[in-house]
This record gives structure tokens, sequence and C-alpha cells, in this order.
């Protein structure tokens, strides 16, 4: 049983993963399960190319990228498993036993982050009900997202990225992954606010 998967290892995935991992030495995420689904083939980082991303090198590839924050998290949070080569298909159950189906295995977890992008093929079945039009892009796009309040989609499923009605741009797409993995630590610190940083006067 993890505490939470992830689905989709692009920004919003990554963001939210590093945050949670990061928290492992506080007492309360300590002993937490943590996964990660990083299938990435659709992912809207295969083609990006970044020269106004704030912390990232002028000229930086999308895909290259994709590579690197998978080497990042399993170096430095390496007990945040990465799940590859897995297509997410469907979600049953509700809060806090749901089971994740992909096209090789099925997980149970007791929460869930959707971080894949916003288009119009989604096809979770689970989750098909909360499918909406996106509210910040053209409608000629065709882009759809989660509903949500705050990035919470039900008890137990939160949404982050594009997908949460995000517009596509790589540091909102990565702010929203970290808000989402700050809202699990606050659940899971008791409802105690909670966040993690690291510094070098630490």
């Amino acid at each position: 049983m993890f505490d939470v998967l992830i689905i989709g290892g692009g920004v919003a995935g990554m963001s939210c993963a590093l945050v949670l991992g990061s928290a492992h030495t506080k007492i309360f995420a300590s002993d937490k399960k943590i996964g990660i689904f990083t299938h990435q083939k659709s992912s809207n980082l295969q083609d990006a190319l970044f020269n106004n991303a704030y912390g990232i090198p002028a000229g930086k590839l999308g895909s290259e990228l994709l590579e690197e924050s998978k080497l990042q998290l399993a170096s430095t949070y390496p007990h945040v498993q990465q799940i590859e080569n897995e297509k997410v298909m469907k979600i049953d159950g509700n809060y806090p036993n749901f089971t994740i189906i992909t096209n090789k295995n099925s997980y149970q977890t007791k929460n869930i982050v959707v971080a894949i992008n916003a288009s119009n093929t989604f096809a979770i079945e689970g989750l098909m009900e909360y499918v909406i039009p996106h509210g910040k892009m053209i409608p000629e796009k065709n882009r759809i997202q989660l509903k949500n309040v705050d990035h919470l989609v039900t008890e137990g499923i939160f949404v982050a990225g594009t997908l949460a009605g995000h517009r596509s741009q790589l540091s909102i797409a990565s702010g929203s992954g970290a808000a989402v993995a700050t809202d699990i630590l606050t659940i899971w610190n008791n409802g105690k606010h909670s966040q993690h940083h690291d510094s070098v006067r630490k």
C-alpha cells in the first residue's frame, strides 16, 4: 500500500515527488511510501525549449529535463519509487483505499496525484466524470481539465499542472505540483500547515 502515487513524470508530477521526497526527515513523513509513474511519451516537455523559465539556463530542452529530473529524484530521494513504462488505465475505489490499474500491473494507494497534460485524449477510467473544458486555454485547442477546488478533485485525489486548470508554463506547473505536495504534507501532519525547505544554515 502506497501512501501516495503520482501519475505523470512531467514538470508537475516530478515537482510534487521532489517536495514529498524531501520531507523524509520529518517524523510525520518518514514512514510514508511514495511512488510516481514516470510514463512520459505524451509529455509536452518532449518538444519544449526553455528560454524564460526561472532557474533554468536559456536553451534548455524539455526532453533533457525529463531525463535529468528522473536522475535527480533517484539520486537525491531514492526512497521515492519510480515506476517506468506503465500507463495508467483505470482508478478504482475510494479514499483511503484506491486501486490504480496500469497496462501491466495494479497498485494500492491511499492518495493519488494526477499530473498528466490537458490533452483531450485523457481517458483514465474512474476520472472521466470530473473532466470539463479547460478554463484557461483557447477553445480551439480543445483542452480539458479535472474539476477541482484548490487542486483537490475529491477526497484522496489531487490534480496538478495544466490538468488542474493552469496555463501551460513550466513555472506554473512546477508550483502547482509543489503546492499539492505541501497540501499532502499538511494532511500527514494532522492538518498543521507544513512544507519542507533545505538550507545552507542547517
